[in-house]
């Protein structure tokens, strides 16, 4: 029932994200790419409503899903292609100037004028940034040269004379193409609007300025929804954890008031998941990126929520604050997640291992999947946790342990998780992006011996390798953060990494 679950839920999901934004790109209609993505699920479901969880699906056989998978996914979707110009955020700084034939909606080549295209190049001193070349397309308008100095100082200098010329008409992206030359790129902002032309470059910029103060002042986050969000999540939540410490369903209906048994498990993890979210929200005030409120997924059975997010408004002004977005949420859940954990688990009960024995199983949870998992919970038990014995969790437990495991996800280098901007913060985008492709097969590598994380594998094929760039994508980070980044990816690796025979027989467990 639990494999159905999971089925269904993933199905939805990934049917969601495909009609919100790959069929913006691709005319492959939407049911045939969400069957190809869906193609290793339901195979494995399949295999286990057949033969049940006790036999597993051969090796070869996950690896070729997982491998057919994702390569059709590609083809489909290029067979299908849309417009392969660069897109706004993600723009190709070595594409050529292909366009279709037909475009169902055509944009304009030349998005500003041949005057202020000669402006434009003014704005590029030669000993900052050698300008060669403006080449454009249907989403951006891409500038060549050469860069005369540090990247930062370029971008900074660069990006003051088109904001003044402009306003923020523009974004201005400064990228590494793949063979690692620095270009700039012009992006229309698609919150303001755009002038066609400027007959006064100074008016142009006041007017242009003025009207975006209108814009930003235009209602973004929505307080009220965030608000429900958060009451019916609370709920849910206490609901599932009245079930955690054995009540019926009936039990609750027929007295309400022993709901309130549930909020040991519901208040910790709420209370780990705001602090996560506002973490990421009061880094995007820091660095002015409008952003939204953190958004609650309530669901009325399984945890009691799909966790919560937030929505920024525009790309994160340079690769620093890029890392900071991402490691906020990490570190400010991390603080509170591990002494819930540790007082959760000192309260939890030792019970003998079993066929039953997971680390989906909360009353017979083997921790040893984990290595940071098994050091915590030998700590925190000391002899009581030892050979051929597991945990039955507290309800605080359960909340900090599942606390645990949304954030350990977000740390994994992928895409827009949290661990994805650290690495493309660190790295740069294009090395990321090499890093995502490498943890995929890593994590798949560890689920074919650890079967509960085939969802985690399956999940990861459908998020992108490559995240939205900074707006000054260039500009390396300082030393003090990337050690802090390098300590994150450490803490992934004990958290994901199973616990070496070596320690299990120096710890007895």
């Amino acid at each position: 029932m639990e494999t159905l679950f999971l089925f269904i839920l993933l199905g939805l999901t990934t049917y969601y994200i495909i009609s919100r934004g790959v069929t913006k790109i691709t005319t492959t209609p939407p049911w045939m790419l969400w069957l190809v993505l869906m193609t290793p699920a339901i195979s494995l479901t399949l295999w286990t409503l057949v033969y049940g969880e006790g036999r597993t699906m051969p090796t070869p056989l996950v690896l070729g899903l997982f491998i057919f998978s994702p390569v059709c996914y590609w083809l489909l979707v290029e067979a299908g292609r849309k417009d392969k110009s660069p897109q706004v955020g993600q723009v190709d700084p070595v594409a050529t100037k292909t366009a279709p034939e037909n475009p169902p909606t055509p944009a304009p080549l030349r998005p500003i004028t041949k005057e202020e295209e000669i402006k434009l190049r003014e704005c590029f001193p030669w000993g900052i940034y050698y300008l060669q070349s403006v080449e454009y397309f249907p989403q951006a308008m891409v500038c060549r040269g050469k860069l005369r100095t540090n990247p930062d100082r370029a971008y900074q200098t660069i990006n003051q004379n088109i904001k003044n010329l402009f306003g923020d008409r523009f974004y201005i992206i400064f990228q590494e193409t793949a063979q690692g030359s620095p270009v700039f790129t012009l992006a229309p902002n698609p919150y303001t609007q755009n002038s066609r032309s400027s007959q006064d470059s100074a008016n142009s910029a006041n007017s242009t300025t003025s009207h975006d103060s209108k814009k930003s002042s235009e209602p973004f986050s929505h307080p009220l929804l965030a608000l429900t969000l958060f009451f019916c999540t609370l709920f849910t939540t206490t609901a599932i954890g009245a079930e955690f410490v054995g009540l019926s369903t009936k039990e609750i209906q027929n007295n309400p008031a022993l709901l309130l048994q549930g909020l040991p498990y519901a208040l910790p993890l709420l209370t780990i998941l705001s602090i996560h979210e506002l973490a990421h929200y009061f880094t995007t005030r820091h660095y002015q990126i409008p952003s939204t409120l953190p958004y609650f997924i309530p669901i009325p059975f399984f945890l009691g929520t799909l966790g919560a997010f937030i929505q920024r408004r525009s790309p994160p002004p340079h690769r620093k604050a890029l890392f900071d977005l991402g490691i906020a949420g990490s570190v400010a859940g991390l603080i509170v997640t591990l002494p819930l954990l540790l007082w959760g688990l000192k309260h939890s009960r030792v019970v003998p291992l079993s066929d039953v024995s997971n680390l989906i199983n909360f009353e017979s949870l083997n921790p040893r999947f984990s290595l940071l998992l098994t050091l915590l919970a030998k700590f925190s038990l000391g002899e009581n946790f030892g050979v051929n014995t597991v945990i039955s969790l507290h309800p605080v437990a359960i909340a900090a342990y599942v606390g645990l495991i949304f954030i350990t996800f977000n740390l994994i280098p992928l895409g827009q998780l949290d661990g994805g901007q650290i690495v493309h913060g660190m790295f740069g985008q294009k090395t990321a992006g090499a890093i995502g492709q490498v943890t995929r097969l890593i994590i798949l590598f560890i689920a074919l011996i650890q079967r509960e994380l085939l969802i985690w594998a399956i999940l990861l094929f459908f998020i992108p390798t490559s995240d939205q760039p900074a707006l000054n994508d260039v500009s390396e980070l300082d030393n003090r953060r990337d050690f802090i980044g390098l300590v994150a990816l450490g803490f992934l690796a004990m958290m994901i990494v199973p616990v070496p025979g070596v320690i299990t027989r120096l710890l007895n467990i």
